[in-house]
């Protein structure tokens, strides 16, 4: 009987995650359509934006703070309902991080787009899962929600499977969860890529033979130099927001005023090179295009100030582009193909900066092709192995 109910509750579930995999799965259409077309439209346009970006920060947060401004912890709270800290997460924190990330991109902020995506999943579910009386597991619910977030922007549900395993819990692998999540994140995929949401998928046609003593120990630095990168961006941007909050209390003031520096040299460092999501980075990184030795730490310092100052938008791409662009340049330093080396720095500085091992294989697998997968392995399990436990996702531990 037992056995029966178990089957039953995951039956459940299983559906839910399905019709949670549909929803989202459009929204993220809706959403990720919208941002590729606001980030083309400024990259032809940034100097007539990127001068009115202290005000789009001034909108984004009087926005917050008249509609929901509980809906500002973004995904603190999500952790915070997974947590049991709090029971709710506001429908109004869909439409608001939307609109928000999208003035951000706009006006040429440096920012991602995964945590959007991530939050949206995560509010809907949850209430999804309170409608339908789930409250025994609210975890899980928002599991399911921020795998289909996840999977629906980036078109890869293997990955966004783990990740939402992974990062709502350190240290313990909620088994659980996986089928209602891969469920979810597969139906995401499905829906936003039959609605015109393209997947990124890289063909690397260089590979290395781990016979070597050399090519062994190059690719055991690779790891370790990712995996120092991921968490130099993880420390930083939890500090910095410490530090911005305590220095600045006034949320209007910190923005408003600290978006001015961040404008002008967003403005005069190659023509907004740095601005949005990082993808012109990660398309230049993998087509033989020019990345500069100083790309992924500008990259990585503009989107820590955007965010620490109080800008909409995620970390996952950016960590991406500083991933890719610091690869080609290792690739160079130690004699490997700077497009295989490019391929290991996307997936092994999101892992690090996550603090997450299997979703940066899967990402591997999933954007790159299996050929490499030893290598993937080994270098994400070195980043994970040298970040320790520090994330992005600072309210993570449950």
């Amino acid at each position: 009987m037992k056995n029966k109910d178990y089957i039953l509750q995951l039956l459940k579930y299983f559906i839910l995650a399905v019709i949670v995999g549909i929803i989202v799965g459009a929204i993220d259409a809706l959403f990720g359509r919208v941002l590729i077309a606001i980030s083309d439209f400024r990259t032809i346009h940034y100097q007539y934006l990127l001068p009115f970006l202290p005000l789009a920060g001034l909108a984004i947060t009087a926005m917050y703070y008249y509609f929901s401004k509980l809906s500002l912890k973004g995904m603190k709270l999500v952790f915070e309902v997974g947590q049991k800290k709090t029971d709710s997460i506001p429908l109004l924190l869909i439409p608001l991080v939307m609109i928000g990330t999208w003035i951000t991109h706009l006006f040429g902020g440096s920012a991602g787009r995964e945590g959007v995506a991530v939050q949206i999943g995560a509010t809907l579910s949850h209430a999804i899962g309170r409608k339908f009386n789930f409250p025994e597991n609210g975890r899980l619910m928002l599991v399911i929600g921020m795998a289909a977030g996840f999977g629906g922007l980036f078109q890869t549900p293997l990955s966004a499977t783990f990740f939402a395993i992974e990062v709502i819990v350190i240290g313990k692998m909620d088994y659980e969860a996986l089928l209602p999540a891969l469920a979810s994140a597969y139906t995401a995929a499905f829906t936003s890529h039959s609605l015109g949401l393209e997947k990124i998928s890289v063909v690397i046609k260089d590979s290395v033979n781990l016979s070597g003593t050399k090519t062994i120990l190059s690719v055991i630095c690779l790891g370790i130099l990712f995996g120092l990168v991921g968490r130099l961006f993880s420390f930083s941007l939890s500090r910095l927001k410490i530090y911005m909050g305590d220095k600045i209390t006034n949320q209007f003031l910190r923005i408003g005023a600290m978006a001015i520096p961040l404008a002008i040299l967003l403005f005069v460092l190659h023509g907004a090179r740095y601005s949005g999501l990082g993808t012109n980075l990660i398309s230049a990184g993998f087509t033989n295009q020019t990345i500069y030795g100083y790309d992924w730490i500008l990259k990585l310092l503009f989107t820590i100030f955007t965010l620490a100052i109080g800008f909409q938008g995620g970390e996952v791409t950016p960590l991406f582009s500083i991933g890719t662009s610091l690869g080609v340049i290792l690739g160079g330093i130690f004699g490997l193909p700077p497009m295989l080396c490019a391929a290991l720095g996307y997936a092994a500085v999101f892992g690090s900066a996550t603090n997450t091992l299997i979703a940066p294989i899967m990402i591997g697998l999933e954007v790159f092709g299996g050929a490499d997968m030893v290598l993937f392995v080994i270098v994400c399990v070195i980043a994970y192995g040298v970040n320790g436990d520090i994330s992005i996702y600072a309210q993570e531990k449950i």
